[in-house]
């Protein structure tokens, strides 16, 4: 079996990154199931950048703590990552940039000296592109076909020109022959094709796919981290499907530019990360009392303040539930895979139309920075099979025998028809103070009363819509693990490795994260031996809500709050503790 883990490593604008996408992106290509990763510091400029890319011929689902091929561009690569080397593993470096002491590394890691700014040199480029002869290095170790790269750079640099194409093609292809010739068959880790058609996908892309695929006509997004990204994703199809994409002076403004979208009658939506919610927090609040649909992808990062803006977090999920003045309906989503993020967003902008309210997908750095492949006919039928629902309008011929439209007509479900702006009849009066059926200011006990138990109907409504929990593995397992987000992606490969050692573990995997999903779990607790609730946060907000909603609590629990993911390691390793137990 091929299970790998590829890093290369380097300080901040010698192109890591791009190599690092161009190398999973081979991988994908070869037929191999891939997931990647990154780190780098909260720096304007300079730090160090690292590239993670796990492959396998096999299923995996996340990153590993081994490393068995790093690619050093510079000594602090050797620093700060020679203590993840598994055994046998190989280091790619240039001689003249990283000095490697005698002994430093053990006999059984190999090192191999690639003249990686030479080349460069020869070829007259700038010392940046050494990552490109990298590249071509690195595919020389484990694969003997130079074209993957070839194909891959002609169509990722094609609107650039042939002078650069083959720029690229030169220098990545004097790395691989220098391997070849100089350490061929070298490295323990052989590659064959696999005649497989994965698609290697992003969060941000999925995010944006969804929301493209939804029918998104108006983004309001003031850059902030992990979702910044979006904008040049949906910039990409804009023209294409009559998007307006608007960067606003701030995250006010932009909320308020979205609600204003939806109230006019498109599809709308925000995207951005705690510190900028908190700006948009009475705009939410906007949103419930005037009943007007818009989606906010809300990316966590840890805080509080700045915080680490470009680590990992997932601790603003009871900020989501209760971020308002007073109370209202909302709905919180947390995809915990690409194709999840894919299928909410979607979602989310149905259930923000039909229900007439804000939706937040909760997001985190991990998931939308990082890629994964999926099945090409699983990924093609999702998309094909969703349907776009916006809820109920009133239509012109009911205006025509209407001589006075209540916007906010009291109904059986809460949710009252919807007029759009230009409707001959159909005045609609929506202001952010309590109103009355007509949409005009009334603070009256009675109205008062009416309407907020009008917009909380819309809770008990709604699920008929709202997706249970998924339940995974075994029914009678020794340990039952619940959690939510993209924790799904190493609990599942851990939960893969507990297999093969005899240890059998179950998960009920929380999306809808309220309304809260009370009855599902407090069933899955109530016939768990050991319970694990696994979250990436100091307080455990999961595991309270839970006590909160259902009464029980869990047995153990498994938190981290440092800015990096779960580890399938650290999963397993503890799981195995509470059966030692």
């Amino acid at each position: 079996m091929i299970d790998f883990q590829w890093l290369i490593g380097g300080e901040a604008g010698n192109g890591i990154m791009t190599t690092g996408a161009m190398m999973s992106k081979i991988f994908t290509r070869l037929g191999l199931s891939v997931f990647d990763y990154t780190e780098y510091p909260s720096l304007i400029r300079g730090g160090h950048n690292a590239y993670y890319v796990r492959a396998s011929d096999v299923e995996i689902f996340s990153q590993k703590k081994p490393v068995e091929i790093l690619v050093a561009l510079n000594r602090e690569t050797i620093d700060l990552h020679k203590h993840e080397l598994s055994e046998n593993a190989c280091v790619i470096y240039d001689p003249t940039i990283v000095k490697i002491t005698y002994g430093e590394f053990p006999p059984h890691i190999k090192l191999f000296s690639v003249p990686l700014l030479e080349i460069t040199r020869k070829e007259k480029a700038s010392r940046f592109m050494m990552n490109t002869v990298a590249l071509g290095a690195s595919l020389a170790l484990i694969y003997d076909d130079y074209s993957v790269i070839k194909e891959l750079l002609e169509e990722t640099f094609g609107k650039k020109g042939e002078e650069v194409i083959q720029e690229n093609v030169n220098l990545s292809q004097n790395g691989y022959n220098f391997v070849k010739e100089h350490f061929y068959h070298k490295c323990p880790i052989v590659i064959r094709k696999k005649m497989q058609e994965n698609l290697l996908i992003g969060g941000l892309e999925a995010v944006s796919l969804g929301a493209i695929k939804a029918g998104l006509k108006f983004a309001a997004i003031y850059p902030m981290t992990p979702t910044s990204g979006i904008i040049p994703e949906l910039a990409k199809h804009a023209l294409d499907y009559n998007i307006i994409i608007k960067e606003p002076e701030d995250e006010i403004s932009g909320i308020n530019m979205a609600i204003g979208a939806g109230f006019a009658g498109v599809r709308s939506m925000v995207a951005t990360s705690g510190g900028g919610f908190s700006l948009m927090v009475e705009g939410v609040g906007l949103s419930a009392q005037t009943e007007t649909p818009v989606v906010i992808i809300m990316g966590m990062r840890p805080g509080p303040a700045t915080g680490m803006p470009t680590w990992t977090s997932q601790g603003d999920l009871r900020f989501m539930l209760h971020a308002a003045q007073d109370e209202f309906p909302r709905v919180v989503l947390a995809p915990g895979d690409h194709q999840e993020a894919v299928y909410l967003t979607m979602k989310a902008f149905n259930l923000a139309e039909k229900y007439q309210l804000p939706v937040i997908v909760l997001v985190d750095k991990y998931l939308m920075e990082g890629h994964a492949t999926v099945e090409i006919s699983n990924f093609k039928s999702q998309i094909s099979n969703f349907q776009i629902e916006r809820g109920k309008f009133v239509s012109d011929e009911d205006l025509e025998n209407e001589t006075d439209y209540k916007r906010y007509l009291l109904t059986d479900d809460g949710i009252s028809p919807r007029s759009i702006p230009g409707q001959k009849g159909g005045i609609a009066l929506s202001g952010s103070d309590e109103h009355d059926q007509r949409g005009l200011y009334n603070e009256e006990i009675e109205n008062r009363i009416e309407m907020m138990n009008k917009r909380f109907k819309k809770l008990d409504v709604m699920l008929e819509d709202l997706d249970p929990p998924q339940f995974f593995g075994w029914k009678d397992a020794d340990v039952t693990i619940l959690s939510w987000g993209s924790n799904k992606l190493p609990i599942f490969e851990a939960m893969k490795w507990l297999k093969k050692d005899g240890i059998s573990v179950n998960y009920l995997h929380v999306t809808h994260m309220y309304p809260f999903p009370a009855d599902e779990i407090k069933a899955v607790i109530g016939h768990a031996k050991h319970t694990l609730v696994i979250e990436g946060n100091k307080t455990g907000q999961f595991e309270g809500i839970i006590r909160e909603y259902t009464g029980l609590s869990a047995h153990n629990h498994l938190r981290k709050y440092d800015g990096r993911p779960f580890y399938p390691e650290e999963i397993t390793e503890y799981v195995k503790s509470l059966i030692v137990k």
